[in-house]
């Protein structure tokens, strides 16, 4: 046998050690802490509309941005200085929920619409994530870069 025969079949094979490799690394090697954000949330007492609020978001966006907004391993905290009203205004959060977001803060990926919220919704789920963020010491600052 040839070796100009064969090669065709040593670089498939050696194209599946390969991929199977770094699957098999990537699979096992520890996760970086660093791409998973949460934080300690001090919960205020809540006005009405913001307890609306509450209810929406644990329905629709607890799952992916944790209890209270304080993050999980596939959605960032909300309770952060990067949402602070100065940098995310309260639009941001609708259009947001409206047409969904590409990553460009946390390394999660894309957040996909969610057209079930409805505006008002959206409203009092922004109240709710302002009240949470005042209880923590997050105001609004104008957004330098």
């Amino acid at each position: 046998m040839n070796l100009r025969e064969n090669l065709p079949k040593y670089l498939v094979l050696g194209f599946f050690v390969v991929g199977g490799s770094l699957w098999l690394w990537k699979s096992i090697s520890p996760k970086d802490a660093s791409s998973t954000v949460t934080v300690a949330v001090t919960v205020p007492q809540l006005t009405e509309k913001a307890l609306m609020g509450k209810q929406s978001f644990d329905a629709v966006c607890a799952a992916c941005h944790g209890e209270n907004a304080s993050g999980t391993d596939i959605g960032p905290p909300l309770v952060h200085d990067i949402y602070n009203p100065g940098h995310h205004s309260d639009e941001a959060f609708l259009i947001a929920a409206k047409f969904g977001v590409r990553p460009h803060h946390w390394p999660y990926g894309k957040m996909p619409a969610q057209p079930q919220v409805t505006e008002n919704e959206v409203t009092n789920i922004v109240r709710y994530v302002r009240e949470l963020q005042e209880a923590n010491g997050i105001f609004s600052r104008p957004h330098n870069m």
